[in-house]
């Protein structure tokens, strides 16, 4: 069904909704990895014809965070004169999504590229009828493929524009996003990661769980001996101290330093017969910008 500005098949506005009980908008946005593989699978997938690819975000969320975890592509078409959605495919995939995870819920939809036009506004009408009364999170992944454009992620959502809104006139507002994986995922993560940048298309093998423990091991090494690094040059005065740095190591290596003064860290470490540890602190990582995943 065509979503152009004279269909009036699928831009139903309730005007009647005060302010009032208008829901809050979200202020932030997570997106899990198995999400954005999806849609760059969905990317890689199109055909010569599609510039762009959208698609479906289910997810849970609360009055101000939406957590997106899951999505599934739906097909479309665009031309200069109108833009097309299969609605009756989009509900069906929904219902199967549903059937297997009942707690995920339509939060909005995605998109490939940096381009907010016109039909972006009309797809995001369509979505902000689904997600009623909630407000539809708009997900724009810029696939760095064309020249001077940076990947990365975005999230929007969007504002009515005028004394009588329209579907087609819409301003998008962005909402912080960040990309957050669970313990079970980083090595999935790592994986994937070492096999994209390797020489040769030979597949890596998962690792076990000791080996994950000894590159978590490193990777701590590394960040803190570049922080020791630039503390020094900064005292030295080789570099200018930034004030935003400063206060978050104050913070991050003040709360260790409680913790090793209350005994936090040797009453955690359980030392059995042999030597080895019975307890094994899992090391939490911190969720990471999309940005710097892509």
């Amino acid at each position: 069904m065509p979503l152009g500005p004279s269909s009036s098949a699928v831009h139903i506005t309730n005007h009647a909704a005060s302010a009032a009980n208008a829901p809050r908008t979200p202020t932030s946005v997570t997106v899990h990895p198995v999400a954005l593989f999806s849609i760059l699978d969905h990317y890689l997938r199109r055909t010569d014809l599609q510039d762009r690819v959208i698609g479906t975000l289910l997810g849970t969320r609360t009055e101000t965070e939406v957590e997106v975890r899951s999505s599934f592509a739906v097909l479309h078409s665009e031309t200069s004169e109108q833009v097309a959605v299969d609605m009756e495919y989009h509900r069906a995939m929904y219902e199967l999504h549903h059937k297997v995870n009942p707690k995920e819920v339509i939060v909005g939809w995605y998109s490939t590229g940096s381009n907010l036009n016109t039909y972006s506004a009309l797809i995001q009408n369509f979505y902000s009828q689904e997600t009623a009364p909630n407000q539809a999170i708009h997900l724009a992944i810029n696939t760095g493929v064309e020249e001077g454009e940076q990947s990365g992620v975005k999230a929007y959502v969007s504002s009515p524009v005028g004394v009588f809104p329209k579907p087609e006139n819409c301003l998008f507002v962005p909402v912080p996003v960040e990309l957050q994986f669970h313990d079970a995922e980083r090595s999935g993560i790592d994986l994937i990661t070492k096999t994209a940048a390797a020489p040769n298309s030979t597949t890596s093998q998962p690792i076990s769980d000791l080996e994950i423990l000894e590159q978590s091991i490193v990777t701590v090494q590394d960040m803190l001996e570049r922080v020791l690094a630039y503390v020094q040059s900064v005292l030295s005065g080789e570099k200018k101290g930034d004030p935003a740095i400063g206060r978050y190591l104050m913070d991050t290596l003040g709360a260790s330093t409680d913790d090793l003064e209350k005994g936090g860290f040797n009453s955690s470490l359980q030392i059995d017969e042999t030597g080895y540890s019975n307890d094994l602190i899992p090391l939490q990582p911190r969720p990471v910008t999309s940005r710097s995943i892509l």
